[in-house]
């Protein structure tokens, strides 16, 4: 498929550069485990920490080491334990400004733009402004020319995919793009980490 297409390491390269250009470190791994090797050098033990929903994280097995290792203070883990009826407001604050959150996002523009694309929004928060460090795990195949095609990859890709999971982990009829996060430049050097991966990982 047109959007799961591993670019070449030039490409790889030249979009590295650009983001960190744009305030956001990146390292490029090979492959899922030294991707996670990486992530786990990152995170101090002890450490407090939201891993958000997402298929990269559950590909590299990252989401089950964060929730059960006991190396960490799972924020997810907490929220899991809480009444969303009696609790919502607090479980609001909680993952909106954890110290470490670690997602993915949907598609990555060779000059150096983020675009993360949200039914509910609850990463976002988080990933803009709330957290101390934020982590994006990206298989390379979300790597795009520009702006548009990589709003034609969230609509004409992610969407479709995520609704398919949508309906099967939610029971829901779909999922939809009622939120757009597009991050151009990082104010705080350091805050953010992206790690690309030299394979296809999530949507």
């Amino acid at each position: 498929m047109k959007y799961e297409n591993i670019p070449s390491n030039d490409i790889i390269s030249k979009t590295a550069k650009a983001l960190e250009a744009n305030n956001i470190k990146v390292f490029i791994a090979e492959n899922s485990k030294d991707a996670k090797k990486k992530i786990l050098e990152l995170i101090p033990e002890g450490a407090e920490v939201m891993n958000m929903t997402s298929m990269t994280l559950d590909a590299i097995n990252l989401s089950k080491e964060i929730e059960e290792s006991g190396k960490f203070n799972s924020v997810r883990k907490k929220l899991m334990s809480m009444d969303r009826k009696t609790q919502n407001k607090e479980m609001q604050k909680l993952g909106t400004a954890p110290d470490f959150v670690i997602g993915s996002v949907h598609a990555v523009t060779q000059d150096g733009k983020v675009m993360i694309a949200s039914a509910s929004g609850s990463q976002l928060p988080a990933y803009a402004y709330g957290s101390e460090k934020v982590i994006w795990v990206v298989g390379a195949q979300k790597i795009v020319k520009n702006f548009d095609e990589g709003l034609k990859r969230i609509y004409e890709h992610s969407l479709p995919l995520e609704s398919e999971r949508a309906k099967i982990a939610y029971g829901v009829p779909g999922s939809a793009v009622n939120k757009l996060l597009i991050v151009n430049n990082e104010i705080k050097p350091g805050r953010i980490t992206m790690i690309i991966v030299k394979e296809k990982l999530g949507f």
